[in-house]
């Protein structure tokens, strides 16, 4: 299965690090599944944003099986020659991704139209705007709509590699690249591109430790007291310094982490929402139900069914690939171009 870049002045480098993914696939399988060519519209030498050169071929005349439009700090629109490529990759190619903002440039060429899709936040608006028919959710850190899958910031191009490695080669091969590239685990589309930790941002030493010690003891109940020590500030002075630094009450901020704890164990676990409302300290299923229609604006539930429709897609596909023969597949896709508590 042949894997083409598209790749252009200052395109990102941390983009092209999916590269990886399929590299390192080939040698879990033992042989090569996966060929990887970087396309640019005119050939030749490319340069990458933080100045490290690439040799391309040109765009058109190649067969591809995958194409992959990588991202940019600075995005640009694209070129018509680039445009043209485009649009005809959704009738040659079996699938077309695009990682961060390479979706402005899937964007431009109308490929979004009608599709459910994601970008880095920053540029959600921007896509939004561009494609005012697509459905665009800032807040997924990879999404798959029939041919076309795109992701979120530079990073989660990594997890939408690996979710087509799994489409393509199961569930276990993709588990065994995650855990050669050292991963700490596989994301999946539905996670949300948000930390709690990292929207608080506490400008002080203390505040920092303060939410460190909250998020390695949500199990247990937390109190104002409980996190001032902590600090090692006395329970006044921390409330008031928490919320000049983060714009919060602890109270709020240990709800959102507990919500933020606990939608990853329903997106990675399989324990009932019972357990998770345990293990996070929400006490019982309906003050964490509570919870997340404040934080997230939704039930546990959606969030645990979004997780199940997503695999089941994932599942699917992996069917497919593992009814093909899978050398004749390799050959073919290659040639085919497819006080109190809180």
């Amino acid at each position: 299965m042949r894997i083409g870049f598209v790749v252009y002045p200052n395109c990102s480098l941390m983009g092209l690090a999916t590269s990886a993914v399929f590299e390192v696939a080939n040698v879990v399988r033992g042989e090569n599944v996966y060929e990887m060519l970087f396309l640019s519209e005119k050939g030749g030498l490319i340069k990458t944003s933080p100045g490290l050169v690439l040799e391309t071929k040109r765009i058109g005349g190649i067969a591809i099986d995958t194409l992959i439009v990588d991202g940019a700090n600075e995005p640009k629109p694209a070129s018509p020659a680039m445009i043209k490529y485009l649009q005809s990759a959704q009738h040659r190619f079996r699938r077309v991704a695009a990682t961060c903002t390479g979706a402005l440039v899937l964007g431009d060429a109308g490929l979004l139209d009608g599709k459910r899709v994601t970008t880095h936040w920053l540029f959600a608006r921007t896509l939004q705007e561009k494609c005012p028919t697509a459905l665009v959710d800032e807040d997924r850190i990879f999404i798959n709509d029939g041919k076309i899958w795109t992701s979120a910031g530079m990073s989660a191009g990594i997890d939408l590699a690996l979710a087509l490695v799994e489409a393509d080669l199961g569930a276990e091969t993709a588990r065994s690249v995650a855990r050669k590239l050292v991963l700490y685990h596989r994301r999946s589309g539905g996670q949300s591109q948000f930390s709690e930790l990292l929207e608080l941002e506490p400008k002080s030493d203390r505040i920092q430790t303060a939410l460190n010690y909250a998020k390695k003891n949500l199990h247990r109940p937390l109190t104002v007291t409980d996190l001032a020590g902590a600090a090692h500030l006395s329970p006044r002075q921390f409330s008031r310094a928490f919320r000049d630094e983060t714009g919060q009450s602890p109270a709020k901020a240990i709800e959102s982490l507990r919500v933020e704890a606990a939608r990853i164990l329903m997106e990675q676990s399989r324990h009932s929402i019972d357990v998770v409302a345990r293990q996070t300290g929400f006490a019982d299923r309906g003050r964490m139900r509570r919870a997340f229609l404040r934080v997230l604006g939704q039930p546990p539930q959606a969030i645990r069914r979004n997780v199940r429709q997503e695999t089941e897609h994932l599942r699917g596909q992996s069917g497919k690939a593992r009814r093909a023969d899978k050398p004749s597949v390799t050959k073919k896709h290659a040639l085919r171009g497819t006080a109190s508590a809180f």
